[in-house]
């Protein structure tokens, strides 16, 4: 039987004939928590009216603790390629840094932080930066946005969710960017969204920032029961030295099914940028272009896509 832990979510797959009768409890070899263990009843099985509809649009978080792994790239990149597949998208940059806008191009006056603020209206905050393609961008001001969560007796970590839950029916796919670290930013992203994509960069101490960054999520876990990591992307991937190689090889080993197809170095994704360009527009036949398509494919799940 395949059980999945309630903190990491990975999946862990047992023979059932070698699990003794009187186990209640069992310990993930990956993030070393413990959690209840039920054998399934033979006579159990799902239906199709007991499955959760899924209502609104699918929510992705881009992000982990450790910086220079890709997220920015990653998040503009596949926000961009769904709305290019026909989706309306609205992507979420809640990094003080902004990039997100230099990378799409465009210089807003306001953003995310007016928006929870209600300082303006909608129309001049949310930015329509390619067809089909929104952007709440990001700033400085949120360092302020931050100090007004911090601030809140009660409630603060739902800040964005009850925001965001007034506008976002009327997406498909709501694209979050998030900063490096661990912040009240990070925490309302996490209690917001469903599903966490994190870009792993091939190097050893990625790996233990990913570890890190699991095990402060799981704690979120403990009251947002729907937030889960459903895909990890491997970035910058350079076939020609061995230890990217060996590091994907581990993933691939421990996280099976989540891992996606990496995404090679390709020093067009560094140049785009400094265009105000994405990479279908910039380099569209690059590999990098080619990696983030069959991201999207997979994340969309229609390997038709762009075909």
């Amino acid at each position: 039987m395949v059980i999945t832990c309630p903190h990491c979510r990975k999946e862990h797959t047992i023979d059932e004939k070698h699990l003794p009768t009187n186990v209640a409890k069992v310990r993930c070899k990956f993030c070393k928590e413990q959690f209840a263990i039920k054998k399934p009843a033979a006579s159990q099985k799902a239906t199709p009216s007991a499955q959760k509809k899924n209502e609104g649009p699918r929510k992705i978080a881009v992000t982990l603790s450790k910086g220079g792994v890709g997220k920015t790239t990653t998040a503009v990149n596949l926000a961009s390629g769904l709305a290019l597949a026909g989706f309306n998208v609205l992507l979420v940059d809640t990094d003080t840094q902004g990039q997100s806008s230099f990378m799409l191009g465009v210089k807003p006056q306001a953003g995310l932080t007016e928006f929870v603020n209600d300082e303006l209206p909608l129309d001049e905050i949310m930015i329509k930066a390619r067809d089909r393609l929104w952007l709440l961008a990001g700033g400085k001001s949120l360092a302020g946005l931050k100090r007004v969560i911090d601030r809140k007796d009660f409630g603060g970590e739902m800040t964005l969710r009850e925001k965001l839950s007034t506008i976002d029916k009327q997406f498909d796919y709501v694209i979050l960017d998030t900063s490096p670290g661990w912040d009240p930013l990070i925490v309302n992203v996490l209690f917001y969204v469903d599903e966490v994509l994190t870009p792993v960069s091939l190097e050893v101490m990625t790996l233990q920032g990913l570890v890190e960054f699991l095990k402060s999520m799981s704690s979120i876990q403990k009251y947002n029961k729907d937030v889960a990591l459903k895909y990890i992307l491997p970035t910058f991937h350079d076939k020609r030295v061995k230890k990217s190689n060996a590091i994907l090889k581990k993933l691939e080993s421990l996280y099976g099914d989540h891992i996606c197809t990496p995404i090679r170095y390709n020093v067009r994704l560094s140049e785009a940028p400094a265009y105000g360009q994405t990479i279908y527009e910039f380099a569209p036949g690059s590999p990098g272009a080619q990696d983030y398509r069959e991201l999207i494919r997979k994340i969309a799940d229609n390997p038709k896509l762009f075909t």
